[in-house]
């Protein structure tokens, strides 16, 4: 486990704006149409066929770009149209091709058609460029349709349509540990303190309406930190910010629950948001975990996470003050110990999947 110093430098984006859906129509190129021409050149009076093909239409690729974060920029532009290609020409001149149109996307963003709800790609598994839709072909011009009972073909193929499809696009943060909690349970402050991100931070429910992403550099390591907005009792069934934000954990690799040692349900708490997280998805709660009870500097607190730490003794349990700074040593580096661990666990199960 690395030795973390008392000193860390910090760095961060914060995401404004947020934006984690968007429906979109994309639609690849339709093909040119062939050419019907013939030679007309001196001393060629009967020149044969020589119209060229139509170019091919242009494709639809989604290509990752990792400095995107939220999907704002496709409520701003809801169509994507490839290029048509062009006409074929005479002397035998094929059209252009049209141009591809790309679709950029942030990490972690999934692909679903609209109607179905099928994924179609997800690019938290897979971020090289997806050629979704293939422009049409482009039509033979009537160079292709000369035989020995047809030296003056007229006929020429118009060119392929192009495709078109409505899709969702969802975006699940990529983040290696998630902060769970009830609201105002402190998430916001331990970002706000361990990076540069500047979340909304005030004395009631509900303050953090957006996921906000914070990245804590030590010894020259990023792990990025996602402060997830506050989980209520029956947000799995979709009560509160429900199920909109709950899906934005299951792509952390670990996960801190963040525990209001002042608050009169800090000995139920740890128990009413796990099974929140199992009752959304089994597979959230098999990830490695710690839990923080925050707010150590107010009286009567230290306590309660002795308490806590008896009642859960094979679980792992810190205490923090934002305020007070006491125990964020501690906490950091059981932050990195819990993500090597996920990232060692990661690379098993990568192994065991292997041929």
């Amino acid at each position: 486990m690395a030795v973390v110093s008392p000193c860390f430098l910090y760095s961060c984006w914060n995401v404004e704006r947020f934006a984690d859906e968007a429906l979109i129509e994309v639609f690849s190129g339709t093909g040119g149409n062939g050419c019907v021409a013939f030679r007309r050149e001196k001393y060629v009076p009967k020149g044969g066929p020589a119209g060229g093909d139509g170019g091919r239409g242009g494709d639809v690729v989604f290509v990752v770009r990792r400095n995107l974060r939220t999907l704002a920029h496709l409520r701003n532009r809801q169509h994507f149209k490839a290029e048509n290609g062009k006409d074929g020409g005479g002397s035998g001149k094929y059209g252009g091709n049209g141009e591809d149109v790309i679709v950029p996307v942030p990490p972690g963003t999934v692909l679903k058609d609209v109607d179905s709800g099928e994924i179609i790609h997800d690019f938290g598994k897979d971020e090289n460029d997806f050629l979704f839709l293939k422009g049409g072909n482009g039509g033979w011009g009537n160079i292709h349709f000369k035989s020995s009972v047809n030296q003056t073909p007229r006929k020429a193929l118009p060119g392929k349509s192009g495709e078109q499809r409505r899709l969702r696009v969802e975006l699940q943060l990529m983040a290696d540990i998630g902060f769970v909690g009830f609201p105002n349970a402190g998430k916001s402050s331990v970002l706000d303190r361990f990076t540069n991100a500047r979340p909304k931070i005030a004395p009631y429910p509900f303050t953090t309406k957006v996921p906000y992403l914070g990245v804590l550099t030590v010894d020259d390591r990023d792990i990025i930190l996602a402060d997830i907005p506050g989980i209520i009792e029956g947000a799995s069934q979709g009560l509160g910010l429900g199920i909109r934000f709950l899906k934005h954990i299951s792509r952390t690799l670990a996960l801190v629950f963040l525990i209001d040692l002042s608050a009169d349900t800090y000995h139920t708490a740890f128990d009413t948001l796990f099974k929140e997280l199992e009752c959304f998805s089994p597979e959230l709660v098999k990830k490695p975990r710690l839990i923080a009870g925050t707010k150590l500097d107010i009286e009567g607190t230290g306590a309660h996470l002795q308490e806590l730490k008896e009642k859960y003794p094979e679980e792992t349990v810190c205490g923090i003050s934002v305020f007070s700074s006491e125990g964020l040593v501690d906490f950091t580096t059981l932050i990195i110990g819990l993500v090597n661990d996920a990232e060692n666990a990661e690379r098993k199960r990568t192994m065991e999947r292997q041929p």
